[in-house]
């Protein structure tokens, strides 16, 4: 057990060393494209497509790097989005406060779930994660600070601190760009870390990590906590920059569209599911003005997806010279 817990540290930190070379040059290059964005498009676009990208993340974290694939994230996320729009308007807290609160809930939430839904495997765990958060949902409607079918509206944005108002120019953007970078850190270090290690073990093969003498089931546990966290987050920043939180959020609907966008992107890759995110959430902003139905073209797009490129975009690009040079994976 020592000799194999020894071997994962030392993968684990071998691992940690690296982006290197071409990687760190796409790393400067997403750096840059962060703080040009919003002088070339909308900046609440791009803070939206962040948000989402932030969940799709964090999403990717359970299914592509631990192997469970959830039906139930919008919980998460939504969660997350109701419990920071009632902090920041009713109880007036700062927006770093409000976030929180938001994550600590997710979080929670997660735990709860996830205790509930890693007795089962399969399927049969996709199905509980999505009832229990059709029991969230519903909770959602009746609960009367979240005020029904109206949802929280007119959410203030607040001052970070108490000194810089995020209302206020680019202010919001930054702090959005600045949060979602720091998370995608801080995944790619716990992917990259002797523990990302194991849970990829489990992924591949959960028998023989068990031989192995590790508690899969606590393993899993803290990766369904730390993924619903991370989804809050996402969430929590949602319901800053859009200003309210509604039952969209918590919809089942919601959960389909980030395993879309994680598909999309490439399930086991870093930036798969931000670079499906970003079409899905692009496609949805063009086809808003338009008679095209948005459901419609998303299906469509998922059926191109798993006809053609059965990887994703970024996985079928990582496979290729250009994408091992990049260290896309």
């Amino acid at each position: 057990m020592a000799n194999h817990t020894q071997a994962a540290g030392k993968a684990g930190a071998a691992n940690v060393a690296r982006p290197r070379g071409a990687g760190w040059v796409l790393v400067l290059i997403a750096l840059a494209a962060l703080i040009i964005a919003p002088f070339v498009s909308y900046p609440v676009f791009v803070m939206k497509l962040l948000c989402f990208g932030l969940f799709a993340a964090a999403f990717n974290l359970l299914l592509g790097f631990t192997g469970l694939l959830s039906f139930g994230h919008a919980a998460f996320f939504g969660g997350a989005a109701y419990f920071t729009a009632h902090a920041a308007k009713v109880w007036g807290w700062q927006p770093e406060w409000a976030i929180l609160i938001g994550v600590a809930g997710a979080a929670l939430l997660g735990l709860v779930m996830g205790a509930i839904a890693i007795r089962r495997q399969g399927i049969y765990f996709a199905m509980i994660t999505l009832a229990l958060s059709q029991m969230f949902f519903f909770a959602c409607l009746q609960m009367p600070f979240t005020h029904g079918e109206d949802g929280i509206q007119s959410v203030p944005k607040g001052s970070l601190f108490g000194v810089i108002e995020l209302n206020q120019g680019l202010n919001m953007y930054w702090f959005v760009a600045v949060v979602f970078a720091l998370a995608l850190w801080a995944i790619w270090l716990i992917v990259h870390s002797p523990y990302g290690m194991i849970l990829k073990a489990i992924r591949e093969n959960e028998q023989r990590a068990i031989s192995l003498g590790y508690s899969v089931a606590r393993y899993k546990l803290g990766a369904f906590v730390m993924s619903a966290a991370f989804a809050g987050l996402a969430g929590g920043m949602k319901a800053l920059v859009m200003e309210f939180a509604t039952l969209t959020d918590v919809a089942w609907q919601m959960s389909g569209e980030v395993i879309l966008m994680t598909l999309l992107g490439g399930i086991g890759t870093m930036a798969g599911p931000i670079v499906g995110a970003g079409v899905i959430i692009a496609l949805q902003n063009r086809l808003a003005t338009s008679d095209v139905p948005v459901t419609v073209v998303t299906g469509i797009v998922f059926m191109i997806c798993v006809l053609l490129f059965r990887r994703g975009i970024v996985g079928e690009l990582a496979d290729t010279r250009l994408g091992r040079m990049l260290g896309l994976r």
